[in-house]
């Protein structure tokens, strides 16, 4: 877990460097981050679903889902008492970066680097409803849309596509059916791009970020909320209902990650205060390399 922090940060700072030294322009950010969206992320997910499965593996998945949907409601409720003390601007994307976390970018290499393939499998499960909240929920905080918009959104976000994909190869894997080899491979090659890309992405994303004022009192007790507090709720919830220990732990884990990357593009994007959505991403992607190892610690003892 420490190892795959460190190379995590190690690739956040390869991003930060290429942006600061101008070999990673800011068009340059952009165009990664759709590849990224588009074809890596996405191969990284259909691959996470190549794998064996039975009925028991299956009721673990629903049960992922499920519990993937109580996250989003306490994150919700979160959102209904706090953030109130601040600007217009400043609410919306605490909001958003509440709701929403990193578990795409770093969450999947991570679970899969914790828990293995099946952590994976569990981690794509797990990010099928905060997607839909990401571009329905979450995109409605940044501008107004219609109800038509937001749904063409999360149908056809190369993501969710990605999702519905692995599940029809994961069904025809059951009765025998397999891509051909060199699709495979060529799935698999991209895929293994999406760690080094996504935190070189992040890091350069953080570039941006003034260091001097990074750590006010409203990004650090945003990082507590999303690293510590969340994370912990939803650990006492699943302990409390009984949920399979694996099932828990991926989801618990996932839930303690960092603002996502997303949170600075969309307030650049719609012009919501984009340098303090970039201090929300370093500053809970920063502590995050701490509170991380910990809670995998506290996840393998409780």
């Amino acid at each position: 877990m420490i190892n795959l922090q460190i190379e995590i940060f190690l690739l956040i700072i390869v991003g930060l460097i290429l942006s600061k030294t101008g070999l990673m322009s800011s068009l340059t950010r952009k165009q990664l981050t759709k590849i990224v969206l588009t074809i890596v992320l996405p191969c990284s997910i259909i691959q996470s679903f190549e794998i064996d499965v039975d009925r028991d593996l299956l009721v673990s998945c629903l049960m992922v889902f499920l519990v993937s949907i109580l996250a989003q409601f306490v994150y919700w409720i979160f959102n209904l008492f706090l953030w109130k003390n601040q600007t217009q601007d400043r609410r919306i994307n605490l909001k958003y970066g509440t709701m929403v976390s990193n578990a795409g970018f770093m969450g999947m290499p991570l679970a899969q680097g914790v828990f293995g393939d099946i952590g994976l499998l569990y981690a794509s499960i797990f990010l099928i409803p905060q997607r839909v909240c990401m571009w329905s929920y979450g995109l409605s905080l940044y501008t107004i849309s219609r109800k038509q918009d937001l749904i063409k959104n999360v149908l056809f976000h190369p993501c969710i596509i990605a999702i519905f994909i692995g599940i029809i190869l994961m069904i025809c894997r059951m009765f025998g059916f397999v891509l051909p080899k060199a699709i495979d491979d060529t799935i698999g090659a991209i895929a293994s791009c999406n760690t080094a890309l996504s935190m070189i992405v992040i890091g350069g994303i953080l570039s941006d970020v003034n260091i001097h004022d990074v750590f006010d009192k409203t990004t650090l007790f945003y990082s507590m909320i999303r690293l510590v507090i969340l994370p912990l709720v939803l650990l006492g919830i699943v302990r409390i209902i009984n949920i399979e220990t694996l099932v828990s732990n991926v989801c618990v884990l996932l839930s303690g990650m960092p603002a996502a990357s997303t949170t600075a593009m969309l307030a650049q994007t719609y012009d919501k205060d984009p340098a303090f959505s970039s201090k929300m991403v370093f500053v809970s992607t920063f502590f995050s390399l701490i509170t991380l190892p910990l809670l995998s610690v506290l996840l393998k003892g409780f």
